[in-house]
């Protein structure tokens, strides 16, 4: 089974958004939208997807949370987020595979181990909220596609699944 470090997912991942918040920019507009009344805000799913990026890999790694919180603005969140990761030494997530990690989930506590605490909570919520921020930005009119998410997708300008199937 292949593993992929912690910080290389997120680090990659930090940098799509990254890319797409310089192409969404950060209009007033679209730092309030939302996709329904009681979800969070474009600007919160940002935050809420990066705040993941840190609540993962800084109790795998034995570190306190970082919070970058009052960073200036959304792309110097991610930014100040991407440079700590980086400099985090590898051989810090060494550690027991049994570990347990703590967080919060909504109202609820939770202790998982290492493993699963990453691959089934924090990685699928960092993703929720990276998603929601992508559909947010495409809904208020972003010209953001697939590739700007994963980084791999590319389609010929003008394509449009609208007149052709698949993904």
């Amino acid at each position: 089974m292949m593993s992929t470090h912690p910080v290389t997912i997120f680090y990659r991942s930090l940098a799509q958004l990254s890319a797409m918040l310089d192409k969404t920019g950060t209009a007033p507009q679209l730092l309030a939208a939302r996709l329904h009344p009681d979800m969070l805000p474009f600007a919160q799913q940002v935050r809420a997807a990066v705040s993941f990026s840190l609540r993962g890999c800084c109790p795998l790694a034995g570190l306190d949370v970082a919070d970058f919180r009052a960073a200036a603005s959304l792309q110097e969140q991610v930014a100040q987020t991407m440079r700590y990761l980086k400099a985090i030494p590898a051989e810090r997530f060494d550690g027991p595979g049994d570990r347990i990690c703590r967080d919060r989930a909504g109202f609820a506590d939770i202790a998982l181990p290492a493993d699963e605490y990453l691959n089934l909570y924090i990685l699928p919520n960092f993703y929720f909220h990276f998603s929601m921020a992508y559909a947010i930005a495409r809904s208020q009119g972003a010209v953001i596609g697939k590739g700007d998410f994963d980084g791999y997708h590319a389609y010929a300008p003008g394509f449009s699944f609208e007149t052709r199937g698949g993904a």
